[in-house]
């Protein structure tokens, strides 16, 4: 793909939080960009403000004639989540259009840059906001590409032409990040997931792997300490760990909390950066923080304007997203959807807010996922004191029979649990009274987070 001779690029599937970065870059260097998605969003919205066609119908005549009419110089990018079924992609192919998956694009986009790839199979949209929001108010710079909203940035993309340096958010689904080569790699964790793709755990390491053994000759690879990978892999890159909760090439020292604010200082190979102050709450903000401090630290930013970005960072939406806060109730948004991301989200919370009652509003994503990690889903939701467990966000899978939430919600030991149909949610939260309500999940329930924001303010007569 010669980027050079391209018109026109068209997203199938333009709304994903990934797609629309992309679109907006191309947007952005001029290019005509188009594309399709299932239905309208606040992304959609935003792409249309900016001058993007969208379109929500997958018929061939929905396609602008500017696709259309030049096929020689159009590109056409797509990712897995759009069935083959689909009108518009069926089209492309029988007419010969260059047409390439996501990662494909990102990875022809950042491949002769100075990239930092983040990966991880939990942690690493956290990562790589933080990341690009501090090196963003250093003298470095970056551009970014980001698989969420970063609410400073009031976006999931960075584009700064004059630097050669790139966030990339690496993505293990379908084995995407192996489009990436970068100088920098970010390994959060490694657990089994994505059993649809992988058949195992022993595969999803294999995949990170060779990830890893894709970063350049002289480069660096920072991973959280006790993450099973095996260095000899690539024997050309310099290898660093870093934690939280035990000593490491990067580690944190004397942690505390001040007015809602973690502070601690942050030790390094070459030594202590003190009084950092993280502008976003929740504890794994602050292990991911760490994670995005030591790529910067290596990147060559000064710590100085580092310790100023990080207090102004105020995080990511749906990342432990405080959307109510009073003395009455608190309401969190988070985008946690695995076992170990719903059990890390609500030891945060346990953490922040000690003694509370906190009721737990829960949406499964993916009928493989929740077949495959029923036992652990139980485990993790028996943190909570009250649990509303909706029905299963089936995102791009067909039903599998015998596959509900139920088969969670049976295995759970919790006392104070119900499940209820997504209609009926708003209600269910508005009969809990509680200290602390935590809706989490990566479905569609993000669009019934503001409808149970308003009725609990309206509630407990809270004041915004």
């Amino acid at each position: 793909m010669n980027l050079s001779t391209l018109n026109s690029v068209y997203f199938v599937g333009i709304g994903g939080i990934g797609m629309s970065a992309l679109a907006q870059w191309f947007h952005e260097a001029g290019l005509f960009v188009a594309g399709y998605d299932k239905t309208p969003s606040d992304i959609t919205s935003a792409l249309e403000a900016l001058g993007i066609c969208v379109s929500f119908s997958d018929e061939v005549d929905a396609i602008p004639h500017e696709i259309k009419a030049d096929i020689e110089k159009t590109l056409i990018v797509y990712t897995p989540a759009i069935p083959s079924t689909h009108l518009g992609l069926k089209y492309f192919f029988c007419n010969n259009f260059e047409v390439v998956k996501r990662s494909q694009a990102l990875g022809i986009l950042v491949k002769d840059k100075n990239s930092i790839a983040v990966a991880g199979t939990h942690g690493k949209t956290s990562v790589s906001s933080t990341l690009a929001y501090i090196l963003s108010c250093t003298k470095l710079s970056c551009s970014a590409f980001i698989g969420g909203v970063v609410k400073k940035l009031k976006g999931n993309v960075v584009i700064n032409p004059e630097s050669e340096l790139v966030v990339v958010e690496a993505d293990e689904f379908d084995r995407s990040f192996l489009t990436l080569y970068p100088q920098i790699a970010i390994i959060t964790a490694i657990d089994a997931d994505h059993l649809d793709i992988y058949k195992n755990k022993e595969q999803i390491v294999e995949a990170f792997e060779q990830f890893v053994a894709q970063v350049k000759p002289g480069g660096k690879v920072i991973i959280k300490k006790g993450v099973p990978l095996d260095y000899s892999v690539n024997n050309k890159v310099t290898y660093y760990t870093y934690s939280i909760t035990e000593k490491a090439d990067f580690y944190t020292s004397n942690i505390h909390n001040d007015d809602g604010e973690y502070c601690f200082n942050l030790v390094t190979p070459v030594g202590t950066v003190k009084d950092l102050r993280l502008g976003a709450p929740g504890l794994y903000n602050l292990e991911n923080a760490v994670a995005a401090l030591a790529a910067a630290i290596l990147s060559g930013a000064d710590t100085n304007e580092l310790l100023i970005a990080l207090r102004s960072y105020n995080g990511v939406k749906r990342r432990f997203d405080i959307q109510i806060q009073s003395s009455k109730i608190t309401l969190i948004d988070d985008y946690a959807h695995h076992p170990a991301e719903i059990e890390a989200c609500v030891n945060s919370v346990k953490h922040q807010y000690p003694n509370k009652k906190i009721t737990g509003i829960f949406q499964p994503h993916l009928f493989t996922r929740t077949r495959d990690f029923a036992s652990e889903f139980a485990e993790s939701l028996d943190l909570l004191d009250e649990l509303i467990l909706m029905p299963i966000y089936p995102a791009r899978e067909k039903p599998i029979e015998g596959v509900t939430s139920h088969i969670i919600f049976d295995k759970m030991n919790l006392d104070n649990k119900i499940i209820c149909e997504y209609n009926e949610v708003e209600q269910a939260v508005l009969a809990v009274d509680s200290d602390i309500y935590l809706i989490m999940g990566a479905g569609d329930i993000d669009r019934i987070v503001q409808p149970i924001k308003e009725k609990l303010l309206k509630k407990y007569n809270i004041s915004e």
